[in-house]
């Protein structure tokens, strides 16, 4: 029997799930499974947690909300009412940004192949621009010398490669940042120089203190240039917590392979129990020492900088739930089970990156009472959870998870916080399904819960 990872829940979320249980179950009638319920406001009072920080630390600062965490045009909206940029990484993602009311001039603009329309549209609007290597800035000044873009200015940061991440394709050198300094230099009046650009993989708050230390030569060589940054911007990478740390480090050294269907303990996982959240990330990032006696804060103050972030998963923090419903409960050989569910892993995607989503699932029973009269199990009900695809790896748990009951057609279960990387971005029609709905959570003057689509 393994360790229990149970969801944290936002007491929004906890309402509908616990409090109003029927409620889902009808809108999954309604609307179909897997049904993907979405609350904009979560985002905004993350936004405000993580500007308290900035503000606590008397740090001028920008935050873009990354918008390719999640398809979900009301969280865009959501993140433009909460006076936050919006990072995008394709044209569609600029055009829903802009469409959702952003300034222009807010957007940022990353990603290392960037199309010929996308710069174009970028221009037009006067976003900036996030310059990922030597040849993208040789294509935008193309661009810029074309009849069309006669009106049009590039605003530009330069993204550096910072040496805990010299593998990466993404980004550039120390030399080649040097490189296109010296060109914006000579593009003076064409383009705008704003600042430099990182983004690191992985979760460590070090990494971008250490990032920070690394651009320290590269802001005092465009000063030289007569090339005034204005902005640092270390991306994104904030942790978030989706289980209780206790449990969850109770749970990493139990596993064994008995424990998934596939006979075999994923070897990495996203950190679901750790131990620091995005505030505490952010104040450890200000709160370190740079060198010279000054923390990251006293530095970007003595450098006139703004602090820039790119938090996705972190503003989508408890955003949102994936309700599955199910179809069939199957006896296997040994004794084991599987339960099928409407919907398939592309909406719950971690097994397909060879990982596994280290949250239980929520079992909702269709019908309350009927499960309330019921005897519940003589032991504890075992199975995996798999999608209804002709797939054999089509499975949305692989972890053989423990029931107080015995799953029912017409049930639900339910995963939590599913909205950053999780519920949509694999998703699509196979089978000719269509793609899963998305509700809209909006709670009224009353206290109620209103549903829109998104």
């Amino acid at each position: 029997m393994q360790k229990p990872l149970v969801a944290l829940l936002d007491q929004a979320v906890a309402a509908l799930l616990h409090a109003e249980p029927r409620q889902l179950v009808a809108l999954v009638e309604q609307h179909g499974s897997p049904l993907n319920v979405v609350w904009p406001h979560i985002l905004r009072q993350n936004v405000e947690a993580l500007r308290a920080v900035l503000r606590a630390h008397d740090v001028r600062h920008e935050i873009f909300y990354g918008a390719k965490v999640n398809k979900s045009q009301a969280l865009v909206r959501a993140a433009v009412q909460a006076d936050a940029g919006v990072d995008v990484s394709s044209v569609y993602e600029l055009r829903d940004a802009l469409r959702a009311g952003v300034d222009p001039a807010r957007v940022v603009a990353t990603g290392p192949a960037k199309t010929r329309v996308f710069h174009a549209e970028l221009l037009a609007c006067g976003a900036l621009i996030s310059v990922d290597s030597c040849e993208e800035l040789a294509a935008l000044e193309a661009a810029l010398a074309g009849p069309a873009r006669a009106r049009a200015l590039a605003r530009v940061l330069l993204r550096y490669r910072p040496e805990s991440n010299r593998n990466s394709r993404f980004g550039m050198d120390a030399t080649a940042l040097q490189h296109c300094l010296q060109r914006l230099a000579a593009l003076r009046g064409a383009v705008t120089f704003e600042g430099f650009h990182c983004h690191l993989g992985g979760y460590a708050w070090e990494t971008r203190v250490q990032a920070i230390r690394e651009l320290a030569a590269s802001v005092a060589a465009a000063r030289e240039l007569d090339l005034p940054p204005r902005m640092l911007d270390i991306g994104g990478g904030l942790p978030v917590r989706y289980v209780d740390g206790d449990a969850y480090d109770e749970f990493l050294p139990a596993q064994e392979p008995a424990d998934y269907r596939t006979g075999r303990v994923p070897t990495s996982y996203y950190p679901y129990g750790g131990r620091t959240d995005a505030a505490t990330w952010l104040h450890n990032v200000l709160a370190a020492p740079i060198g010279d006696g000054r923390t990251v804060a006293q530095y970007l103050n003595a450098e006139r900088l703004v602090l820039a972030l790119e938090p996705g998963r972190s503003l989508v923090d408890q955003a949102a739930v994936t309700a599955f419903r199910v179809t069939q409960v199957k006896a296997l050989a040994d004794g084991k089970h599987v339960v099928f569910v409407e919907g398939s892993s592309f909406s719950a995607c971690e097994t397909w990156f060879g990982s596994e989503f280290l949250v239980d699932p929520v079992l909702l029973p269709a019908d309350p009472e009927r499960a309330e009269d019921g005897a519940p199990c003589a032991a504890q009900f075992a199975a995996y959870i798999a999608g209804h695809s002709c797939l054999d790896d089509d499975v949305i748990t692989n972890r053989i998870l423990d029931f107080d009951r015995r799953p029912a057609p017409g049930d639900l279960l339910v995963y939590a916080n599913t909205a950053g990387y999780q519920m949509d971005l694999l998703e699509n029609e196979f089978h000719r399904h269509p793609m899963p709905r998305r509700i809209v959570v909006h709670v009224n003057a009353r206290g109620a819960m209103e549903f829109s689509p998104d």
